[in-house]
């Protein structure tokens, strides 16, 4: 259940905007892709993610929901299917694991259980990067697509959920110990602040990838094919990075050192109301 990017109709950056820096990503070790629906990551991410499997770097990927509301076939049967693209979409950029969880797609609720569910993957697989989708109404395609509001924003509040040990005491209980992120990554922002370079064979990768979700894809009229419609959304984020193809992100450092307030010079004065 995938918002079709309205690109191809002359949605494009400025050529006088600045040149967005490369996301410093050669440190990274595990990362963890947190999303609505099958197909959600391979609208442009998954070509960053092949980029990151190729040098090593661990990527696992959660679905929140089946996917089952997506197509015209009866739920069960889309939701087999839909799992079984996911999984061949993964093989092509690398991933091995694959969660997918059983809420209700098509009306997620940003509930308690979808956090606690979110910050138990996160302790599971102690990721020192976390990817999620934009929860903004209007994103870069579009306005957005209510589930992916909402995984967005669950995944925002389970980031923090992670490492606090007085939130969710009970996955204590299960072995889980408390989680620091140091990356949130969000895709589809409208205010991106960083970069990362997919010329090439990532690129290729991140094309297959959407491809594996070839019935799904299917069962939307007029979806563009990916070998154009990727590069091409491919080709516009290389222009904010000044290279071929790049994948945008939003970027929060968690562990960045928090800015320093100015000094006060004089005590502020009360405010007086008149009489």
């Amino acid at each position: 259940m995938q918002n079709v990017p309205d690109y191809p109709y002359g949605r494009s950056y400025p050529e006088h905007m600045d040149l967005l820096p490369a996301l410093p990503d050669d440190d990274f070790r595990s990362v963890l892709c947190v999303v609505a629906h099958p197909d959600d990551v391979e609208y442009g991410t998954s070509a960053a993610v092949a980029r990151w499997t190729a040098r090593g770097v661990d990527v696992a990927y959660l679905l929140l929901t089946r996917g089952e509301a997506g197509m015209p076939n009866p739920p069960e049967e889309t939701a087999l299917l839909r799992r079984a693209e996911q999984e061949a979409a993964c093989a092509a950029v690398g991933v091995s694991s694959l969660e997918v969880l059983e809420h209700p797609d098509g009306v997620l609720q940003p509930s308690l259980d979808l956090r606690r569910d979110i910050a138990r993957a996160i302790r599971t697989h102690q990721p020192d990067v976390v990817v999620t989708g934009s929860w903004e109404v209007e994103f870069v395609a579009g306005l957005n697509q209510a589930d992916h509001r909402v995984a967005g924003m669950a995944c925002l509040d389970a980031v923090r959920d992670a490492d606090n040990p007085w939130v969710f005491p009970d996955l204590a209980d299960e072995g889980l110990k408390p989680w620091r992120v140091r990356w949130l990554l969000v895709s589809g922002h409208t205010q991106p602040t960083h970069g990362v370079d997919v010329s090439g064979e990532p690129l290729a990768r991140g094309v297959a990838a959407l491809e594996a979700h070839r019935d799904y894809l299917a069962a939307i009229d007029g979806h563009p094919a990916p070998a154009t419609f990727i590069p091409m959304i491919a080709s516009m984020g290389g222009q904010r990075l000044g290279v071929e193809h790049a994948v945008l992100f939003r970027a929060w450092d968690l562990l960045a050192p928090r800015p320093s307030m100015p000094p006060v010079s004089e005590p502020r004065q009360p405010l007086l109301l008149p009489p």
